[in-house]
């Protein structure tokens, strides 16, 4: 497998290891496209698409254009040497629901906001609160794995970057 289709695997199993619920409360809607529907007073990412955020976040440093990874807001990016980056806007779940799943995360701050954090052998997801019910998630998978090591590093300048561009709380 390339380093490209390696790096994009893990950040799609990633995203989804980091809490599906099987109930999603609400009235179905159809899918997000690359175009931002009307704004829900419910939804802190109504109108802000995860591979435009991703795209203007990675502007000039080498990524190829985000590619969305789902139906849901999701996008990741790859760099040729580095690895690739993820993004993931989710309405619905929040932080208890990424520790659930992610036990061994540790408590950090994203900008002031409550975070979590998980390292794991192939890069490292942070976890953000938006609201009780919502959160960023912001990813870095390396290409190489003697280079682990940058992935929260960059993770965390990813989350950083993605919160200075949500409204204030």
């Amino acid at each position: 497998m390339s380093k490209r289709l390696t790096a994009v695997a893990f950040v799609c199993a990633a995203i989804a290891a980091t809490g599906c619920t099987s109930t999603v409360s609400g009235t179905p809607a159809p899918a997000m496209s690359g175009t931002p529907t009307s704004a829900d007073a419910g939804d802190p990412f109504a109108g802000m698409v995860a591979c435009r955020v991703l795209d203007q976040l990675n502007a000039g440093q080498g990524f190829n254009p985000g590619d969305n990874i789902s139906r849901r807001n999701e996008c990741t990016a790859t760099k040729p040497g580095l690895g690739s980056d993820g993004l993931a806007l989710d309405p619905v779940q929040g932080l208890a629901a990424f520790k659930q799943i992610n036990p061994e995360s540790i408590d950090i701050r994203v900008n002031g906001r409550k975070a979590l954090q998980e390292q794991n052998p192939l890069g490292c997801t942070i976890a953000f609160e938006v609201s009780d019910h919502a959160r960023v998630l912001a990813q870095m998978a390396m290409s190489q794995p003697e280079r682990n090591a940058e992935a929260c590093p960059l993770a965390h300048d990813l989350a950083e970057r993605v919160e200075a561009l949500l409204p204030r709380r």
